[in-house]
C-alpha cells in the first residue's frame, strides 16, 4: 500500500470507495461523494489522499479549509475519511489520517477539526476544544487538533459542500 495525492483519473474510484464505506449509513455514501465532488469543483480540496493497493483505491481522505470566527487562518477540516469495507481493520484509515495531518503541518496549518467518533480521532490527538464550536454537532463529536499556539476560537465555518454544517 502507498499513500498518494489524488490524480486526474481518480474521481470515479474515490466515489466507489465512499459509497462502499458508507453503504450502511443514511444516503449510502451519496452525501459523502457529493461533498467531495463539490469540494473538487470549487478547488477546495487542500489535501486529497488515496490509499493505493496494487493500483486499486482502497481508501480516501479529504481535507478542506475551515474558518474559526476569530483568528481563523490556516485551519482545515478532515472529512470524509473512507476505507473500502474489504480493507478495513488493516490501518489504512490511520495511515491516511497521519499522512494528511503531516501534509497540513508542512503547509504550516494552525490546526485541523473533525466531526466524528472521539474514540477513533482521539488517537491522532483530536480533542473536544471548548474554544471551537460547530452548531448542531453532537456533544463531543466536534474535535480539534491544534498545531500552533494561534488563538483561534469561535464558531467554525466549513465549505458549503458540508450542507447543514455551514454557517447561514
Amino acid at each position: 500500500m502507498w499513500i498518494r495525492e489524488e490524480g486526474p483519473g481518480d474521481a470515479d474510484a474515490i466515489c466507489t470507495v465512499l459509497r462502499a464505506a458508507f453503504a450502511g449509513f443514511p444516503g449510502a455514501g451519496q452525501l459523502e461523494a457529493r461533498t467531495v465532488d463539490s469540494l473538487r469543483l470549487d478547488d477546495a480540496l487542500a489535501v486529497s489522499l488515496l490509499a493505493d493497493i496494487d493500483g486499486r483505491v482502497a481508501g480516501y481522505v479529504a481535507f478542506s479549509p475551515a474558518r474559526p470566527s476569530r483568528d481563523g487562518d490556516a485551519w482545515y477540516v478532515l472529512g470524509p475519511l473512507a476505507v473500502d469495507p474489504a480493507d478495513q481493520g488493516h490501518g489504512i484509515g490511520s495511515a491516511l489520517v497521519h499522512a494528511g495531518l503531516l501534509a497540513l503541518q508542512e503547509r504550516q496549518a494552525n490546526g485541523c477539526v473533525v466531526l466524528g467518533d472521539p474514540a477513533y480521532y482521539g488517537r491522532f490527538g483530536f480533542v473536544a476544544d471548548p474554544l471551537l464550536t460547530l452548531p448542531g454537532a453532537p456533544q463531543g463529536a466536534f474535535q480539534a487538533l491544534r498545531f500552533t499556539d494561534a488563538a483561534s476560537a469561535g464558531e467554525v465555518v466549513l465549505h458549503p459542500a458540508f450542507g447543514h454544517h455551514e454557517k447561514p
